[in-house]
């Protein structure tokens, strides 16, 4: 009995000296388990703090030595220093290089105050109608343009159309708000804005000074009818020039036999001292005996072009009045009478010049 238990005994300290030691397979995971619990769990990337300076864990040396362990080769602890995220270095970044890579603007150099906000003072003047490029310098070099308030002396001041006042002789130059008007001019008026013999003229019709407006085409002093007010420069432009062959049409009083085939003589063209011209379309419109009211339709724009015509074929004229003048007709307006044309009529002028 007695050595039964000493050998109990015995066995006993065997297993635990093999505890101890780690003799069994068993006994050797199980120690590499508390190991492993107690080394530090390595960081996912998301987790990680990216130190920086000479305290940084792996400033001292790299592998097991120097960023593995928090005290580096001499085992001492580091100061921590605080890591700035990702975020923030992107958005870092992201300043640094829309600071520094801003494209450069490449300006022609013939234009050296082509970066400066908005137009020159010409253009905007000859667009509002006051005459070509040319003609607005010598108004500015003439001292008769102001901008708000101030006299302009010098070239190629640069104007804001929409903010800046520009006055021409004292008259509001209306640069971006256009204005158009028909008015029925009577026979003896002068078909100009101002007559320096102080004869009668389009521009004591217009009872809204403060704005200028110029006329659309001509009309003889003693022809009646329809003519076009306006401030709008390039549809003044394009309803008189013959590459969009805008129609007038008139009514002309006449007396005489007229033959039949004075249609055909007028649509095929009459020759005159200055080229040959031709009416788009001719009808009688009323027959009192040997008095006639014809209308006559075309697209030229010469000096008393419908006068010369008829006279040269027989006929001269009486009386004269344009009764329209490319879709705007002229209607029961009165002889005198100012109005001012409706969207749709505008809009049908601009269509007619292609606006």
């Amino acid at each position: 009995m007695r050595s039964s238990s000493g050998s109990g005994r015995n066995s006993g300290g065997n297993r635990n000296n093999r505890g101890a030691g780690g003799g069994t397979p068993g006994s050797r995971s199980g120690g590499e388990r508390d190991d492993q619990q107690k080394r530090p769990r390595r960081p996912r990337p998301e987790e990680r703090r990216y130190d920086v300076g000479a305290d940084a864990p792996g400033a001292a040396g790299k592998g097991r030595g120097g960023a593995g362990r928090p005290g580096g080769a001499s085992g001492k602890p580091r100061k921590s220093v605080p890591a700035r995220p990702r975020e923030l270095d992107a958005q870092i970044e992201e300043r640094n290089r829309a600071r520094h890579d801003k494209p450069k603007l490449n300006l022609p150099k013939t234009f050296p105050g082509a970066e400066q906000e908005g137009e020159r003072l010409q253009k905007v003047l000859a667009r509002a109608g006051m005459g070509s490029r040319r003609a607005c310098e010598e108004l500015i070099a003439q001292r008769r343009v102001e901008v708000n308030g101030e006299i302009v002396t010098e070239q190629g001041l640069r104007v804001d159309p929409d903010r800046d006042e520009v006055r021409v002789d004292g008259l509001t130059v209306a640069t971006q708000s256009y204005l158009f008007f028909a008015l029925n001019k009577p026979a003896g008026v002068v078909s100009t804005m101002e007559d320096p013999d102080g004869r009668q003229c389009l521009g004591d019709y217009v009872t809204n000074r403060e704005t200028r407006l110029f006329h659309v085409g001509r009309l003889d002093t003693e022809t009646e009818g329809i003519i076009l007010l306006t401030n709008h420069g390039e549809l003044a432009h394009r309803l008189t020039h013959p590459r969009y062959g805008v129609q007038k049409t008139y009514l002309a009083a006449i007396n005489g036999v007229l033959p039949r085939d004075i249609g055909k003589r007028l649509k095929d063209g009459i020759e005159l001292e200055d080229g040959w011209a031709r009416a788009d379309n001719f009808r009688v419109v009323q027959q009192t005996g040997k008095n006639y009211l014809v209308e006559v339709t075309l697209h030229e724009g010469r000096k008393h072009i419908v006068r010369r015509m008829l006279a040269e074929a027989g006929f001269p004229v009486d009386k004269l009045v344009r009764t329209g003048f490319g879709p705007i007709a002229l209607g029961d307006q009165k002889s005198g009478w100012l109005r001012r044309l409706t969207n749709t009529e505008v809009g049908m002028l601009m269509r007619e010049v292609d606006l």
